[in-house]
């Protein structure tokens, strides 16, 4: 059973691509805005998991926590694929006693699918709980299928969720604003080479196009160092 769960993960490397395919923003927020009040029904659950018995533990737990939305895969082959067609808010994990290597195929998916993911165990090791967090994993639970903490293990999936994509979405912007003031750097270069302009006068030209063009000035920097590659 287990090495039907490994080959099925195997095709992750060639959907890494395919996001899924509605924004989370709003739903997990109305999630997490309801907190420990109240499920929001809505919110999709997707549950993977081979053991029936245990699925059916989990099933009822978030069913009796309120969520009514809940869709279960037993089948391991192409799980991701299966994954993107579901197109759930929140995934569950039950792998009960994988293999280092399930293991580690599952924290490969999760690092392509950007979901809250909470992930049941029975036994593990520090190793892997720090592979574990690293994938993205938002709740890692060893020894802890209780249907009493499905709700508390859901919250906490989705909370850990939204604290990693804003250091992620902040981590981003500040490279692409790194990368940015680097290519109008290089105009500015090219612009006081060429036409032997100050380096204020570089920049004032560079503004000056953008607002004539409509366009964000690292844009018309990229153009600049675009052709003058080309005409060297």
């Amino acid at each position: 059973m287990r090495n039907s769960a490994a080959a099925g993960v195997g095709a992750a490397t060639t959907l890494m691509a395919q996001p899924l395919h509605r924004p989370l923003a709003s739903v997990l927020s109305k999630a997490a805005v309801c907190g420990a009040k109240m499920a929001d029904p809505a919110l999709r659950i997707l549950l993977v998991d081979q053991n029936v018995t245990r699925a059916s533990i989990l099933e009822e737990g978030l069913r009796e926590a309120g969520y009514t939305n809940v869709a279960v895969v037993r089948d391991m082959q192409n799980l991701l694929r299966r994954i993107v067609d579901a197109d759930p808010d929140v995934i569950f994990i039950d792998l009960e006693n994988p293999n280092r290597d399930v293991l580690e195929q599952m924290f490969q998916m999760s690092r392509c699918v950007r979901r809250p993911i909470a992930m049941f165990v029975d036994h593990s090791d520090t190793d892997m709980i720090r592979a574990a967090v690293e994938s993205g994993v938002g709740a890692y639970v060893v020894d802890g299928l209780r249907k009493e903490r499905v709700k508390s293990i859901l919250d906490m999936a989705v909370s850990r969720f939204n604290a990693f994509s804003q250091l992620r979405d902040e981590l981003d912007r500040a490279k692409q604003e790194l990368e940015e003031r680097k290519v109008v750097e290089r105009a500015k270069g090219i612009l006081m080479k060429e036409r032997g302009l100050s380096e204020e006068a570089a920049y004032g030209l560079l503004r000056k196009a953008a607002m004539n063009e409509n366009r964000r000035l690292a844009e018309v920097a990229q153009s600049v160092v675009t052709a003058a590659r080309l005409f060297k």
